[in-house]
């Protein structure tokens, strides 16, 4: 018996993504439980649970939010954790229902992206960020992210090819995900020729804002079997906040403290697992993941990119939709869009793309980038 018992996770839900909108978070989030009612065939007053994740609600928060759509729950979560949020929300709700703090709790994440609002993101998105870096003209996560891979590239001997080889596998999965916004054929040459955004950083390095929602349900595996609905079991999760906070800049991430952790509780390990959903808003994030999760040594991701094929057909389904590097990044929602997928690909509802005989999935998370770090990371093992 796992940790979560007979908690089950279902009904994954996307709201498809658009590149601009004018409709405010709160449309994109009612729009996600909508569908997740659609897809149960749940009514509202069923679901008593919720956890919301979301950058651009203000001034909204979550409690005029349950007003606005009709909810009543006895269980509420705001966690508006970036990247880590998908994960730290199914903790919650697995542990709401463990606990008879709620039946039914509806995980939805989502974010508009206005002609400002990615503007507005950044310029305010920490007090650091505010006063120490935006000011000086450094504002967003492109400097950041470029002094992270910089690193990354001198500790490990990675080049852009190596990153590369990232991205183009994962194209080759969104030409497969309908709900992919960038599906356009992506070769390594186009990939090296993308102009420069903050070296070592391209293009193509770099996600594209844009607005969406991504949703699920976790309730226990009776109420789902009632319902009709495929689910998925969850054998172990793991969360951590401000890791290493001695490392002069981050060249590892909570997941190395905790994986022997999530290995042992999931009862497998990472040879066991069938595909792999990475939080990857830049591929360097990927490569880390892959480290600290156990899939190879420290330092060793280069080589390990260099030895495994991530696309459709290879040896390691990697990002099997695409990723936010192909689908978009719908602010708080690439945190869920991981998770969603492998729901999708355990369940067999991932049309088109399905990994053969896939039972095992591992979901990364990473969020909440401050200048030289993320402060959150999390990790969970789902099993058909």
């Amino acid at each position: 018996m796992n940790d979560y018992g007979d908690v089950v996770v279902c009904a994954p839900v996307t709201v498809p993504y658009v590149r601009r909108s004018d409709k405010g978070a709160a449309w994109w989030l009612g729009s996600a439980l909508r569908r997740l009612l659609e897809a149960s065939g749940l009514a509202k007053r069923q679901v008593d649970g919720l956890c919301l994740s979301s950058f651009t609600l203000a001034p909204d928060g979550p409690a005029p939010f349950v007003q606005y759509v009709g909810l009543s729950p006895r269980f509420l979560e705001f966690l508006p954790t970036g990247g880590a949020c998908g994960i730290m929300a199914l903790r919650r709700a697995a542990r709401a229902v463990q606990c008879g703090d709620a039946d039914v709790v509806a995980c939805i994440a989502g974010d508009t992206n206005g002609a400002e609002s990615f503007h507005d993101l950044v310029a305010q998105f920490s007090s650091f960020s505010r006063d120490c870096v935006w000011p000086y003209g450094a504002g967003g996560p492109n400097e950041s992210f470029a002094l992270l891979t910089e690193h990354a590239m001198r500790r490990t001997g990675a080049t852009r090819a190596d990153f590369g080889k990232l991205c183009v596998a994962q194209r080759q999965w969104a030409q497969r995900n309908p709900l992919a916004l960038l599906r356009g054929e992506l070769t390594l040459e186009t990939y090296l020729a993308a102009r420069p955004i903050a070296v070592p950083l391209h293009l193509l390095d770099c996600v594209m804002p844009c607005a969406g929602a991504d949703g699920y349900l976790v309730m226990r595996r009776v109420h789902a079997e009632v319902l009709g609905l495929r689910y998925v079991r969850i054998l172990a999760t793991i969360e951590r906040h401000n890791a290493f906070p001695d490392d002069p800049i981050q060249w590892r991430g909570g997941w190395a403290m905790d994986a022997d952790a999530l290995w042992q509780r999931a009862s497998i390990g990472p040879d066991e697992i069938d595909l792999v959903e990475t939080y990857d808003d830049y591929p360097v994030i990927s490569m880390l993941q892959f480290e600290d999760l156990g899939f190879c040594a420290k330092d060793a991701g280069a080589d390990f990119i260099r030895r495994n094929e991530f696309g459709p057909g290879g040896n390691f389904p990697h990002n099997t939709g695409g990723g936010q590097l192909s689908c978009g990044q719908a602010g708080a929602a690439g945190g869920f869009l991981g998770l969603v997928e492998a729901v999708r690909q355990l369940t067999g509802a991932a049309e088109g793309r399905g990994v053969d005989g896939a039972r095992h999935a591992l979901i990364g998370g990473f969020g909440m980038i401050n200048y030289d770090r993320g402060i959150c990371t999390a990790a969970a093992v789902l099993a058909a």
